[in-house]
């Protein structure tokens, strides 16, 4: 274990660290103890509820997501910082997911991936501490270990968790990173940030899938982000008219929050929009080859579902997308396609169509 050769002045070196993080381009850090029982209950609760769908590795690695010192031993306190994603643009969600046509993605997937960006800088936020007070243990986390992030960063005092479960800060809203730095320094901890939810309930209300099945309890089996990301195989029919055109991920509960009016517009180039995502159309996206998506997506979070869950996330959509010459076309396009999971979705498609206009004949 590497201790400071020096007994600094942790209170003094804790508002430095906040001062360095935001030096940084990060909008906020807090700093949290190690005690994440209570969390730990919530979890192992809806783990055996089985909410967590395919998400196996939420039930992994022990206990080390609950216990920040199995995970990295001697840790004591958790840096843990965010970072605003919503770029600066003109630019109206509600609009594109109006638009049956287009192709709706999560605002936070629309630039690069923010894991390496934030955990660089992380880790010269690390770097800063050691030019201070000398050697000391810390290990950088950017949602790449069994981390409970949004836990810390109550405790940190960045928010509360919401009704949608997801964070909310009051002075910037829902639209944030977050990232974590374990250290072994006995920093002094801030104090959580009380829930003002109150008794709204926008969120509950405008899920697609209704996957907030009560106030801060996620079923993620039936949440659209869970299903156009993490879920691997087909998409249950009967979800797949709710999706609409959201090919990855889902906005909706945010677009709604009442805090996100407090929004504050990222500064980071690197978040603004890639290759048209913000406003390009499902036909044009379903003919991207498997080389044109590996190109296009380098350094975007899209990359990591593949093609073919690319395809198959389109399909869906093109099958919720109004009737026109161009999508059944489109749709044909694949309807020989190598994958059974792309050539299900695609029939899935054609096959809404002839529904309909079997219900509504010329």
């Amino acid at each position: 274990m590497n201790l400071p050769s020096t007994n600094p002045d942790y209170a003094s070196l804790a508002l430095d660290i906040k001062h360095w993080a935001a030096e940084l381009g990060f909008q906020q850090a807090g700093i949290a103890d190690t005690d994440l029982s209570t969390a730990e209950r919530r979890l192992d609760s809806w783990l055996e509820n089985g909410y967590h769908g395919d998400m196996a590795y939420m039930a992994q690695h022990g206990r080390k997501r609950s216990r920040p010192h199995e995970l990295m031993p001697g840790a004591l306190r958790i840096i843990s910082v965010r970072m605003n994603y919503l770029a600066d643009m003109e630019d109206d969600p509600q609009a594109v997911l109006d638009d049956a046509h287009a192709a709706y993605i999560s605002r936070y997937a629309l630039g690069r991936d923010y894991h390496k960006l934030m955990r660089s800088r992380l880790k010269k936020l690390a770097d800063r501490i050691r030019q201070r007070i000398g050697e000391f243990d810390s290990r950088a986390f950017v949602d790449s270990a069994p981390v409970m992030e949004k836990a810390i960063a109550v405790k940190a005092g960045h928010g509360w968790a919401g009704k949608h479960c997801i964070m909310i800060s009051p002075d910037a809203g829902s639209y944030f990173f977050l990232g974590e730095l374990f250290t072994n320094l006995p920093l002094p901890t801030d104090s959580p940030v009380a829930d003002h939810c109150g008794t709204c309930r926008r969120c509950i209300d405008v899920c697609p899938t209704n996957a907030i099945i009560a106030p801060y309890r996620l079923d993620a089996r039936r949440c659209i982000s869970y299903l156009t990301i993490s879920l691997q195989g087909p998409i249950p029919a009967e979800l797949r008219p709710l999706i609409g055109n959201r090919i990855y991920g889902c906005d909706d509960c945010q677009l709604v929050c009442p805090w996100n009016r407090f929004a504050v517009k990222s500064m980071e180039k690197d978040f603004l929009p890639r290759q048209g995502l913000n406003d390009a159309r499902l036909t044009d996206l379903f003919k991207w080859t498997e080389e044109e998506f590996l190109r296009r997506t380098e350094g975007s979070a899209i990359r990591r579902i593949g093609h073919l869950r690319w395809l198959r996330n389109i399909a869906v959509a093109l099958g919720n997308a109004p009737k026109t010459p161009e999508v059944i076309r489109a749709l044909q396009s694949r309807a020989s396609h190598e994958s059974e999971l792309v050539r299900e979705h695609v029939d899935w498609g054609l096959a809404q169509h002839a529904a309909r206009q079997d219900k509504n004949p010329a």
